[in-house]
């Protein structure tokens, strides 16, 4: 009972750290530029995301170290330069997932968004003052994801989305967006997020070539609740862009939610954003700090301490500098230029029995992993060419 918890909890804890207010803006924004057409870009999305969390996974777990140490057996410092760019666009991303905490609060309660996000902070780091922390974030994940999922099905359900041309588009799309993809790729296995399951499950013990079953069942099922998640909101979206309205470029996922469903919808959105947030920055400070703790004794001995330090610091600087929407869809286009590289070294260490033993990683995997690295990098030079 206590693996099942931990592997379901795992699932959630990735989903839900992808899940942020950077996943709302984007997939809003997308849907407003290319409208039915999007589903298309979730599905090709969805394919990449399931071939870069099964080989991230299954390897990591194999080898039963931390990404940052099976990349510095590898070859010597390549563990700190993925630290290094982990921890950054996992700094970055929760700037963004304290905001969008600050702005539920907003919504649902009309105080200022600085001083909801230091309640929301207090709160995140309430989790980790916990004697359980690993399984009060397992249980907070689970309970906030399956809120968000409620409450976005019933703004699809007054929407009225054309369901029949989205099902279109999602296999025959009208029009295509390379960078859409590279950035929604990048926004749900991209930088940190990828790895914070598999790093949960590292912590709970449940590692190894004989627990690989349960390890790919969990990296699925969270690729499938993120999926489940952004399709609803796309479908959300859709439904209030075909009706004419125009979403708000300061806040667009709350003009959908409103326009579907008037200040009850707007209410929602709040609780949507609160707890996509919320469990963003439990997630990214989580698994930003598991990247340092095994580089010196003491981030392991005051590894709590400084999982409270980097939320306080992230919110910090939410005060001082504030976090435009333009900001977070690019955030999640530096975390696509990140995961091509990460994807790589997993994939390389793949094939050194020093560092997996006797495990033979799929060549079926392998071969998905290396095409994923391909095109991310190809979509991410097209991303940057002027058009």
């Amino acid at each position: 009972m206590k693996n099942k918890n931990a592997i379901i909890g795992a699932a959630f804890l990735m989903a839900t750290s992808a899940i942020g207010p950077g996943f709302l803006t984007q997939t809003t924004v997308f849907t407003q530029q290319l409208t039915a057409s999007f589903g298309f870009v979730i599905l090709l999305s969805i394919l990449l995301d399931i071939g870069t969390q099964l080989n991230i996974w299954r390897v990591v777990s194999v080898s039963r170290k931390p990404a940052q140490d099976l990349a510095n057996e590898l070859l010597p410092g390549l563990g700190y330069l993925l630290a290094f760019l982990i921890v950054i666009g996992g700094l970055a991303f929760n700037i963004g997932n304290v905001a969008g905490a600050g702005l539920g609060f907003e919504v649902l309660f009309g105080i200022d968004v600085k001083i909801g996000a230091i309640i929301s902070s207090a709160i995140a780091i309430g989790i980790f003052s916990s004697k359980e922390a690993g399984k009060a974030m397992d249980n907070f994940a689970k309970i906030l994801g399956f809120l968000m999922i409620i409450l976005i099905l019933y703004v699809v359900f007054v929407s009225h989305p054309p369901i029949f041309d989205a099902i279109q588009r999602t296999i025959i799309p009208q029009k295509f967006d390379a960078l859409a993809t590279v950035t929604l790729v990048g926004g749900t296995v991209g930088g940190y997020i990828t790895f914070a399951g598999v790093h949960r499950l590292i912590d709970a013990g449940i590692s190894g070539e004989e627990n690989l079953p349960q390890i790919n069942r969990s990296a699925t099922t969270g690729i499938l609740v993120t999926a489940v998640v952004r399709y609803l909101l796309f479908l959300a979206s859709l439904g209030v862009v075909v009706a004419g309205y125009t979403l708000t470029k300061e806040n667009p996922p709350a003009s959908v939610f409103q326009s579907a469903a008037g200040e009850i919808g707007y209410k929602i959105f709040g609780v949507v954003i609160w707890c996509a947030a919320i469990t963003s920055v439990v997630g990214a400070a989580y698994t930003s700090v598991s990247f340092l703790r095994t580089f010196h004794p003491n981030f392991e001995k005051y590894n709590r301490q400084i999982i409270i330090g980097f939320i306080i610091f992230s919110t910090i600087i939410f005060i001082f500098v504030g976090k435009p929407v333009k900001t977070l869809v690019f955030v999640g286009t530096l975390n696509g230029f990140i995961l091509p590289i990460a994807l790589s070294i997993m994939l390389v260490a793949s094939r050194k029995s020093r560092l997996v033993g006797n495990y033979k990683h799929s060549l079926f995997l392998q071969i998905i992993g290396w095409l994923v690295v391909a095109i991310m990098s190809g979509m991410v030079i097209y991303g940057l060419l002027p058009h």
